[in-house]
């Protein structure tokens, strides 16, 4: 059972990041297509429609969770994925992807404000790792073109993915990741349409831009926050951060077999060094050993009384 636990643990770690990391392949593809706001809803449109397909995503949400569902609707979704196209028209892909990498960052430093305690020393070196890695990605391809509001746009975003994923972890545990991730997603899409379903309707489709949206919507909006939310409750907003690090390796390699884009050894090293990073996170913590038991018997009695030592 423990081996059963430890490869899911893996999947809900790995599963996300890939998608994710597929999902600016499909991005791209749809920006052949259509304007950035017809994306951000289309997307989340296709996600809310799939999802809608499985009975038990609308289960009722626990007492008292529906404003906080709304809410995560608004700072999850609607407003970090709106930010981002228009980031990208300031601030180059690459020096995206390496602001995205700090979600695992501020998820842990919302988590340690929120528990008022500072993080375990093995996630503190994982997420330093992790980050490291994505700036080694990303390295070779900084221009120093990027405009101060466009890193804004993406530091404002990956706050809220870093909020986000706090908010979400005692949602998903009372109420289940399907109906949290259900009620958000359509959240999202009532606040996207006003400007996203006019650029929506003007799309001049492809048979790569209709396929590469429907994954996106299906995968990266639906598929992949449901099995994120799934991971947040079951190993902690700061763990299941560490699946953020494997975008940029997804990403990396897609540019290189779809696109035939050059990688230079940097990005190479950047890719293990993230690797790395995601493990050290995942790692179990390590447990204290067990300080021995001391027996005192009492005498004239018939009972043996065991005294655990005090803490220090």
């Amino acid at each position: 059972m423990p081996l059963v636990r430890r490869w899911l643990d893996w999947i809900l770690l790995i599963v996300p990041g890939t998608i994710w990391g597929a999902s600016f392949l499909f991005i791209a593809e749809g920006l052949e297509v259509m304007a950035p706001n017809g994306i951000t809803f289309l997307r989340l449109a296709i996600g809310f429609a799939c999802l809608s397909l499985v009975p038990a995503a609308r289960r009722p949400l626990a007492t008292g969770d529906g404003p906080t569902a709304m809410l995560l609707g608004v700072i999850w979704l609607a407003v970090p994925l709106s930010l981002l196209p228009f980031a990208e028209q300031r601030v180059s892909s690459a020096l995206t992807g390496m602001l995205n990498g700090a979600t695992p960052i501020t998820t842990a430093i919302v988590a340690s404000f929120i528990s008022r305690q500072w993080p375990e020393r093995s996630i503190l070196w994982g997420l330093a790792t992790g980050v490291a890695g994505t700036v080694l990605i990303a390295l070779p391809d900084l221009d120093g073109s990027s405009s101060a509001f466009g890193i804004a746009l993406v530091v404002t975003a990956v706050i809220l993915y870093g909020i986000s994923l706090n908010v979400a972890r005692p949602l998903q545990q009372r109420s289940g990741a399907l109906p949290v991730v259900w009620r958000t997603l359509g959240i999202a899409v009532l606040l996207t349409a006003p400007l996203g379903l006019p650029d929506a309707l003007d799309a001049q489709w492809t048979t790569r831009g209709l396929v590469s949206m429907v994954a996106l919507g299906a995968l990266g909006t639906c598929a992949a926050n449901v099995l994120m939310t799934m991971a947040t409750g079951h190993l902690g907003a700061t763990r299941a951060s560490a699946t953020l690090f494997f975008i940029p390796i997804v990403a990396l390699l897609l540019g290189v077999l779809v696109r035939g884009e050059q990688v230079s050894p940097w990005s190479m090293l950047g890719a293990a060094v993230c690797l790395a990073g995601a493990w050290i996170i995942r790692r179990p913590p390590t447990l204290p050993e067990p300080q021995p038991v001391e027996t005192t018997t009492v005498k004239g009695a018939d009972t043996t009384i065991t005294e655990a030592p005090c803490p220090s």
